[in-house]
Order: C-alpha cells, then sequence, then structure tokens
C-alpha cells in the first residue's frame, strides 16, 4: 500500500494511492500510524502536490553505512557500530521543490540517495527479529550536503541541515522486500549511481535494534539509513533524481539562492 501526504486546492490531506487505479488518492482521515479511515473523497494525483511523506516528531540518520563510501573516506574509519545521527525537519522539502544552495556555500553540494524508514508504532528495546515489526513503511530521501561546511563544522549543523537540504517522498510503500532493492541516482537524466539499497554495513533491523537498547522510537519517527557511492557535485541548473525499485522516484532541481 502507499500511503501520501498531499496538498490539494491549499489544504494539506492524507491518503492512499488507489491500489487499483494509480491515477487516483483515496483520501482518509485521522493518523496514518491508527486506523486512517477513507473519508469518501477521490482525488486525482494530476491534482494533488505531493509533500514530505511525514514530519517526524524525531529525524534519524545513519552514519557511514556502506563499505564503498567508507573506502572513499580514509579519513573515517568504518563504523563498529549502527551510528546514529540526527538532521533537522527545517531542511524537509518535497518533490520537484528546489534545493536551494546558499549564497555562502563555497558550491561543494552533493547528493545522496536514501531508503527512510518510517516508524509506525512506539517502541524500545526490539530484538533484530522483532525489529521491523515497528516500522509502518519506507519511503525515499536525498541527503544534500554542503562539503566544505562538513569539514569545518564539528556538529554538521550547516552542511546537513541547511534549509531545502532534505527532498523526502513521494509516499511512504508499506510493502517491500528490503532484499530486492536497488538505488539509482540519475543527474542531468544520467544514470551516476547504482547499487544494492539493503547492502548496508548494518542493515534496517540492525539499526532498529541498537536504537532502541537506548531510546523510544514513536510513530511517526523516520531514520535514513545512508548511501553508497559515488556522490557528485551538483550546481545550480542541475536536476537530480533518486529511484528505489518498489517505492518509486524523487526528483528535484537545484538552484542557487537569489
Amino acid at each position: 500500500m502507499r500511503w501520501a501526504r498531499y496538498e490539494l486546492k491549499g489544504a494539506v490531506h492524507l491518503g492512499r494511492i488507489d491500489p487499483d487505479r494509480d491515477d487516483r488518492i483515496v483520501e482518509v482521515s485521522g493518523s496514518l500510524f491508527d486506523h486512517p479511515q477513507a473519508t469518501g473523497q477521490i482525488h486525482q494525483v494530476a491534482d494533488a502536490r505531493f509533500l514530505p511523506t511525514v514530519i517526524p516528531p524525531t529525524f534519524y540518520a545513519a552514519g557511514m553505512n556502506y563499505m564503498t563510501h567508507c573506502r572513499n573516506h580514509p579519513e573515517l574509519p568504518v563504523p563498529k557500530n549502527a551510528d546514529v545521527g540526527y538532521r533537522a525537519i527545517n531542511a524537509l522539502i518535497a518533490p520537484d521543490e528546489p534545493v536551494i544552495i546558499p549564497k555562502e556555500s563555497p558550491g561543494k553540494i552533493q547528493y545522496e540517495g536514501e531508503l527512510v524508514v518510517v516508524i509506525g508504532k512506539k517502541a524500545r528495546r526490539l530484538s533484530e527479529a522483532e525489529a521491523l515489526s515497528c516500522v509502518f513503511g519506507y519511503t525515499i530521501g536525498n541527503d544534500i550536503s554542503e562539503r566544505t561546511w562538513s569539514k569545518s563544522d564539528r556538529t554538521l549543523w550547516r552542511s546537513k541541515n541547511t534549509d531545502t537540504f532534505k527532498p523526502m517522498g513521494p509516499w511512504i510503500e508499506t510493502e517491500l522486500d528490503l532484499d530486492a532493492l536497488y538505488t539509482t541516482v540519475r543527474l542531468n537524466g544520467v544514470q551516476v549511481s547504482h547499487f544494492r539499497t539493503h547492502d548496508m554495513i548494518f542493515n534496517v533491523p540492525q539499526y532498529i535494534a541498537s536504537m532502541t537498547r537506548f531510546v523510544t522510537v514513536y510513530p511517526g519517527d523516520i531514520i535514513w539509513m545512508g548511501t553508497d557511492e559515488p556522490t557528485l557535485d551538483m550546481v545550480a541548473g542541475d536536476h537530480v533524481e533518486i529511484e528505489i525499485s518498489g517505492i518509486g522516484k524523487l526528483a528535484n532541481p537545484i538552484i542557487g539562492e537569489v
């Protein structure tokens, strides 16, 4: 099932993509995580503007989580445990919304195509075998990074969390085989990266089990699971598309701040 958060005629709605007609959205009321109910309203996908799939209570992000990515950054050690970081919700933007390069940026802006885990149930101290029981579904994220700032900002507060640096969407897919997924990145229509999505140092169950030993996760929390190489430079005028098989595509233009 695909669940979406979208805007139509100035109002924000929740809905599921009609499994029989993928050009329609069946509107629902309530929370996605607590038995949403159909309102009886049907909308056309073409009329809707998809929004970031959730506004999370907490935005978690994996550190280095693919071996190739680690090998290409020898200054950073290969993690021995799941390395959990945090991101800011101010950076979230919708599919097709522009990523804005700040005037102050020296200009080394790069994409990172990532699987995003959406938590659906409150959970603490889950085993790896239990970990997926708290997952509602999965979506796509593009973890935009300003690499010059990454080297100077110890907390990555600008390099990862500048406004517009976290495109996410277009919907949440609840029925996936994690081992069958592939991530593809296209820059200006040209494929620049392709990797097996779940070929992680620490996979989704391992991450959730490690995290929930110490923190409680809540419905709507998201975990961005890291990326593999290459992550290439982008400039104003570029267009980046992240595709994860079984989920869909997330595309955004890159523009310069005026």
